[in-house]
């Protein structure tokens, strides 16, 4: 029995066209139906069109509307191909693996590097790969490009110009395809917790600051009071921070006392955080900091969004930060 996919189109390279302020969106569903059901195989597609926005453009109401919809139809599918530019694909898989936890079938995300109307696009392959998924009854949240799959809260875009501008951080891939085919590492599969439930409420109140040698204090202080209520700092290596001169972490265990709160990770892009190892990690945690270990940044900024949409308590905020609930992070 041939399955049923929803294609839903946000817009994004994949469905864009120049015109004269260069690529913008434009491509309808209904203008790609021709090449959708080209790479469609026996899938029976329905196309639904979100919004046709650039990436870029795309907030954390977005994500709401659209994790709403996806619930709305996750009944009258097999799965969900959403088309998404890639820019900020990420935060939106992201975002959407909380949202959508528990979900009973696949949610996959892709887009191309690429317009659909560009004979050697990377855009066909790709929506080949989201819609083979979205057909495989393996139900989460999935980014599909290059032909591999990932969890949606371990993808991020790595490569601005590449075919293969996303990777898996910290993660195995879900699924590859090879001239075998589709290869799924069911190890790598979101564990279902418990029923579905559509968990839309957010928080936008968050900053996020990449640490510099010299950046000074004031700089949390100034976000505080402008009513942030939660950081996620990109301190160096595996965690480090100043305590000397430019003093950080006093001002975070200042902030934290009023209230805020604070998530540290690193920037580097792999192998996570580990503030236990050296002086400055240690003197965060005993500020009160909670430490993002291997998340990545996309997953780490939308779940501090996401639980700040659930609760306001501190130690609700610390405990929500010391589990995995979709995947999204390996605690050590």
């Amino acid at each position: 029995m041939s399955k049923r996919v929803l294609i839903m189109n946000t817009g994004g390279t994949l469905a864009s066209v120049a015109k004269e302020h260069g690529l913008t969106p434009g491509l309808t569903t209904e203008s790609m139906e021709r090449e959708l059901h080209i790479v469609a195989g026996e899938a029976q597609l329905t196309m639904q069109e979100f919004s046709s926005l650039d990436s870029a453009n795309i907030f954390p109401e977005d994500w709401a509307r659209l994790a709403q919809a996806i619930s709305l139809q996750r009944e009258y599918f097999d799965g969900v191909v959403v088309i998404h530019g890639t820019d900020t694909l990420a935060y939106t898989s992201s975002m959407l693996s909380y949202m959508l936890q528990n979900i009973n079938i696949p949610v996959v995300i892709t887009g191309s590097q690429l317009s659909i109307s560009n004979p050697v696009a990377d855009a066909m392959e790709n929506l080949r790969c989201a819609i083979y998924m979205a057909q495989s009854g393996c139900p989460g949240v999935f980014v599909a490009f290059n032909r591999k799959v990932m969890l949606g809260c371990r993808a991020s875009k790595v490569r601005s110009l590449s075919f293969d501008a996303f990777d898996s951080i910290n993660c195995e891939n879900v699924a590859e395809i090879s001239s075998i085919g589709m290869k799924i590492n069911r190890r790598m599969l979101p564990v279902k917790k418990g029923v579905f439930k559509l968990q839309d409420r957010y928080c936008p109140d968050v900053a996020v600051i990449k640490l510099f040698p010299g950046m000074h204090r004031e700089v949390l202080r100034m976000y505080a009071e402008k009513g942030y209520k939660a950081f996620y700092i990109e301190a160096f290596g595996l965690g480090g921070m100043p305590f000397l001169k430019h003093d950080f972490i006093s001002e975070i265990r200042s902030l934290i006392e009023n209230g805020a709160t604070f998530l540290v990770g690193t920037q580097c892009r792999f192998e996570g955080s580990s503030l236990e190892v050296y002086e400055t990690g240690r003197r965060a945690l005993e500020a009160g900091a909670i430490q993002a270990y291997d998340m990545t940044s996309e997953a780490a900024v939308t779940k501090l969004m996401w639980v700040l949409g659930q609760t306001e308590d501190p130690q609700e905020i610390r405990e929500y930060f010391h589990l995995s609930l979709c995947g999204e992070v390996s605690i050590t």
